[in-house]
């Protein structure tokens, strides 16, 4: 992802859509397994959610975005593997 100074040239964006493809993957295979403490409709919530979410991050070209959704999108997969669907807070 080093190619374009600060906008995502072609050539990043077709580098980054495998990694982008296997963490959606990966985020709806973990929202459709029995670890999770969620009915039906509320699974079938948090895969649109998810979808929203990856849609909209689709429109960016900025390397700098794309690399922290990238980052989020990791620490949620994390959480979600846990068992836990939001962050502890921090008190």
């Amino acid at each position: 992802m080093a190619r374009g100074i600060v906008w995502a040239t072609a050539e990043d964006l077709a580098r980054n859509r495998p990694a982008v493809l296997s963490l959606y993957r990966n985020i709806l295979r973990t929202l459709n397994s029995g670890d999770l403490p969620l009915s039906l409709s509320a699974r079938q919530l948090k895969k649109a959610e998810a979808r929203a979410i990856f849609e909209l991050g689709s429109e960016q070209v900025s390397l700098h975005n794309i690399a922290d959704l990238m980052d989020a999108g990791y620490y949620t997969l994390s959480l979600l593997r846990k068992g836990q669907l939001s962050p502890h807070r921090i008190v």
